[in-house]
């Protein structure tokens, strides 16, 4: 068996600074304190309890107790609890780890200068207790002016008002990843925010090292008091890496029953882990007769990562069990021979077939090897990949499953993944309609190291979208008529796909009529035939005014001088009204010819959208301009009596002159 015990397990800088002031404080006599447990682990607390060392866990407990050295924990208190100890006599000794005093400060600094303090921990942890005793409690909005997340639900929930400045510091034992991950969430909320990353150096060490060992281990022993959060956090680490991972105080925890089938066995251990206890734990794992047991039993010899080759022994839907010359079958569970979900491996593989499989754990804890097909058969596709990575070669695979953020494709069982903004050149609103479809791509980033094989569409389908372009520019010209599909629909227009390149429809070009909305005309996707009507540089201007629909074309017979014409209202000015004879063709009624009674405005006459009967009184298509009149057609009563009476009086007067 090989033990290899990390470099960075056990007793951190600030945990054995504070262990190390106790004892100063047992040898110098007299009695002493601690305010709640100087470290969280059991055996060392037991140990300074035979001493003499008392542990403290309320203020009330203080006021009763001779007086003596009481020493402040590692992980720190509030300020109110200091000054309180202070005023009882004691002499006080600050064992608290200068990282956390460190965070006090900046909590009490932000605080002061008006930020909210956010705080990554847990929130019943003494440490994280401690540092919100710092906070300055003023403000002036009501409430508290801090909080502490967890959970990234937290995060996710977390809010104040959007100009609140926020200040983000972790507890010193706090996962490094999950700090990052919790952090971003709360900065894409779009705060002003200050981060301060206060996880101590040792922590991140110590977990960056647990993980890496857990991944080359067959079994992890983490050691620690279970009250630890760095230690619990060290055993979650090693857990995701090592199925076989196992969580001991002391020895006598350790069941040696269970680790001596492994081969590579890691040891790590928490920050108030005393190293006597990770010795002694190494040693006992290394006795020469737990080694020979061990040998004993082996007939070959396998390690993890090995490749190993079997026969097929029988064949489950979800299982193939592999006869590869160890003491024990080796296994490949569906999940290990394909990415196909659902797939019943009895139609795939039978009983004598041989087969070729990757060791991920000489004992999966059933006793048994677990093998994998597919990650051997993934690093073979990876050799594939990088030969088309390098060549610039276009693949064509089925996409397996619709992720959040892109698609996932697999060539022989290696994955590619195909980011949401690389799918296509247009934004793709819903990413489900390439399940299950075969598309084409190219590899953009290759890097299995760190799992980022990344496709590229969007990079296809623009380079054919260039080519097409190409073309459709030597082919086109002015005044030529084409057809398109309409691709997007603005205020101002429609642009037309024509092939390889989109034209403009203003909305001024869509008719010789008048067109107040271009979305009652058309809709995406509609088929429109149009002219050419300006080509500069890459721009297409079309128009749907054909010159042989120009209404104008017959405007001098329809519309001539003294022609009885109907029309509509289509708008107004204090001048005149403006009247649509038909589409694209507007005559001016002025407002003097209106009516032959005076009328301040056409508004009170007429309202828009009335239909009304005038006569042409002047044509000028030259200009295309019309003038209507209303007045022209009416008769002039007024005049017609003035006749009658005139008649009346030269009958009288020729009457007199007879007489």
């Amino acid at each position: 068996m090989k033990i290899t015990t990390a470099k960075n397990a056990g007793f951190c800088f600030g945990v054995q600074r504070a262990v190390d002031i106790v004892y100063k404080e047992i040898e110098n006599g007299g009695n002493v304190y601690t305010y709640g447990p100087i470290i969280h682990n059991e055996e060392v607390v037991e140990e300074l309890k035979q001493m003499g060392v008392r542990v403290i866990n309320s203020l009330e407990e203080l006021k009763d107790a001779p007086k003596g050295t009481i020493i402040l924990r590692s992980h720190g208190v509030t300020e109110a609890v200091y000054e309180e100890i202070a005023s009882y006599g004691h002499e006080i000794k600050d064992a608290t780890c200068p990282f956390v005093k460190k965070i006090h400060k900046v909590v009490r600094e932000q605080s002061e200068q008006g930020r909210y303090i956010v705080i990554i921990g847990n929130p019943a942890h003494p440490e994280v207790e401690g540092i919100i005793g710092w906070i300055k409690k003023e403000n002036p909005g009501g409430g508290a002016n801090y909080t502490v997340i967890l959970e990234e639900k937290e995060a996710k929930q977390f809010s104040v008002p959007k100009d609140q400045k926020l200040c983000i510091v972790s507890q010193t034992t706090f996962n490094y990843k999950k700090f990052q991950d919790l952090v971003e969430i709360i900065s894409e909320k779009g705060y002003d925010v200050f981060v301060l990353n206060t996880i101590c150096n040792a922590t991140q060490a110590r977990q960056n090292e647990a993980y890496q060992l857990a991944k080359v281990s067959d079994a992890m022993i983490v050691i620690g008091g279970k009250a630890s959060s760095n230690t619990r956090k060290l055993y979650d680490i090693c857990k995701k890496e090592c199925e076989n991972t196992y969580y001991i105080q002391k020895l006598d925890d350790l069941d040696l029953n269970k680790i001596k089938s492994f081969r590579n066995v890691g040891i790590t251990a928490g920050a108030s882990t005393p190293n006597n206890i990770i010795k002694e734990v190494h040693t006992v794992m290394s006795e020469k007769s737990f080694q020979q047991l061990l040998e004993e039993e082996e007939v070959v010899k396998i390690s993890n990562g090995d490749v190993v080759e079997g026969t097929v022994l029988a064949v489950k839907e979800d299982e193939i069990i592999l006869n590869i010359g160890y003491k024990s079958e080796g296994i490949i569970t569906r999940n290990e021979y394909t990415n196909t979900p659902n797939l019943d491996l009895t139609t795939v593989v039978k009983a004598g077939d041989t087969l070729q499989a990757k060791v991920l754990k000489v004992n999966d804890g059933e006793g048994q090897v677990a093998l994998t097909y597919k990650r051997l058969a993934a690093e073979k596709g990876n050799k594939r990949l990088e030969e088309a990575f390098n060549k610039e070669e276009v693949l064509t695979a089925k996409v397996s499953a619709v992720l959040n953020g892109g698609l996932s494709v697999i060539i022989d069982e290696a994955r590619v993944f195909i980011p949401a903004s690389l799918i296509s050149d247009t934004y793709e609103k819903d990413l489900n309609k390439y399940n299950g479809q075969e598309i084409s791509f190219v590899i953009t980033e290759f890097n299995p190291r760190k799992r980022r094989i990344i496709g590229n569409r969007k990079m296809l389908i623009l380079a054919e979208k260039e080519k097409m372009k190409k073309a459709l520019f030597e082919r086109i010209e002015v005044g030529m008529t084409v057809e398109g599909t309409v691709k997007n629909i603005t205020d101002f227009g429609a642009f037309i796909d024509l092939g390889g390149a989109d034209g403009l429809l203003h909305i001024s070009e869509m008719s010789w009529g008048r067109v107040e909305n271009p979305r009652k005309l058309f809709k995406v996707g509609d088929k429109v035939t149009t002219f050419i009507k300006n080509i500069q540089g890459d721009k297409i201007a079309l128009s749907l005014k054909f010159e042989d629909q120009n209404p104008w074309i017959d405007a001098e017979n329809k519309y001539a001088a003294g022609n009885i014409v109907t029309g509509t209202v289509a708008r107004m000015t204090d001048f005149g009204a403006f009247v649509e004879l038909e589409p694209g063709i507007d005559a001016l009624l002025h407002v003097s010819q209106i009516s032959r009674e005076h009328v301040d405005k056409p508004s009170d006459v007429l309202k828009i959208g009335q239909e009304i009967t005038s006569k042409v009184v002047e044509l000028n298509t030259e200009d295309k301009k019309i003038s209507l009149s209303i007045k022209a057609m009416e008769t002039p009563e007024n005049e017609q009596n003035e006749s009658e009476g005139s008649g009346e009086a030269e009958a009288e007067s020729e009457t007199e002159v007879t007489e």
